[in-house]
């Protein structure tokens, strides 16, 4: 491969890849809480469709990107009252989810199908057009930037923090977290609505600028491989930064050589980043009984409250 290959790669790692890790970034907050969603799928496409429609409607790609937020943590809150209010299966509640979000998003972009907008621009930092090839690499969007800094903060927030404590607390033992005074069920609300609104930014940032436009199933399984990069990265906030630029330099990987004319099925280079990022979860991923959240276990075998 050319030098001018190998950057385009890594700037498209870079580029695919944020969607990912904001969902990542999200289930993290909510597993580290102690409820496993399957339906962060659902809330990516739902922040995916409503940040497009207001911004192809208000012309304002930062009024897309908050509204798709609220109506993330909103989306998600729907699930966090039904796993935690009413006790419902979480794996199957978080399926319905998905199949919700999936139904909504297709019912608000029906009319944008195809259409496209400005969306999200790539800064342009100072000095750095002088950096030669590099300078594909940097020249990103906001949300893009601040990938990194935001898994920063969660793991900060998480344990460096007393609500990060008490929200761990919660995710390992729900009763002892009652008996030490502690509200599990407000915690776990506060922990769905934040990660429902990662995962909707994720989902706005596929649509406002990676693609920039709009189709339905547009996130292709990102949301179910995100609640894999969880597991993959053990519940750290900072390891999921491998995991999403793992997935995202597949996909780059797989269109590069789709323009490169590489006599291979289209199907299974579509299929590669998916396929990658199992592998390295079965090699390296494997959880540690000491890293898994003790509260999940609950989940699994049928007593979680």
């Amino acid at each position: 491969m050319t030098t001018a290959v190998i950057i385009g790669i890594l700037a498209g790692a870079i580029a695919s890849g944020a969607s990912v890790l904001y969902a990542a970034l999200g289930e993290t907050i909510g597993e580290r809480a102690g409820v496993v969603n399957l339906g962060v799928e659902g809330q990516m496409l739902v922040g995916a469709s409503v940040g497009f429609v207001v911004t192809a409607v208000t012309g304002n790609v930062a009024v897309g990107i908050v509204v798709a937020a609220l109506a993330g943590g909103a989306f998600n809150l729907v699930f966090a009252a039904l796993v935690i209010h009413r006790h419902t299966n979480q794996l199957a509640t978080g399926v319905a989810m998905w199949i919700l979000g999936a139904g909504l998003s297709t019912l608000l972009g029906s009319r944008f199908v195809g259409s496209r907008i400005n969306g999200l621009q790539d800064l342009e930092l100072p000095g750095v057009a002088s950096l030669g090839p590099v300078a594909q690499i940097l020249r990103q969007d906001i949300l893009v930037y601040l990938m990194v800094p935001l898994a920063l903060a969660v793991f900060l927030v998480l344990f460096r923090t007393r609500w990060g404590l008490r929200l761990r607390a919660v995710g390992e033992d729900r009763t002892a977290a009652i008996a030490a005074g502690l509200h599990p069920s407000a915690i776990q609300y506060q922990a769905l609505a934040i990660a429902g609104m990662f995962g909707a930014v994720g989902g706005a940032q596929l649509a406002l600028s990676f693609t920039r436009t709009w189709q339905d199933g547009m996130t292709a399984g990102r949301g179910f491989l995100a609640v894999v990069i969880v597991i993959f990265a053990l519940w750290h906030p900072l390891r999921t930064i491998v995991g999403a630029l793992l997935f995202g330099g597949s996909v780059a990987l797989g269109l590069a050589l789709q323009v490169r004319g590489a006599q291979t099925s289209p199907f299974l280079l579509d299929m590669l980043p998916y396929l990658l990022t199992l592998i390295v979860v079965l090699v390296w991923g494997r959880p540690k009984a000491f890293t898994v959240p003790m509260g999940l276990k609950a989940v699994f075998e049928g007593t979680a409250r």
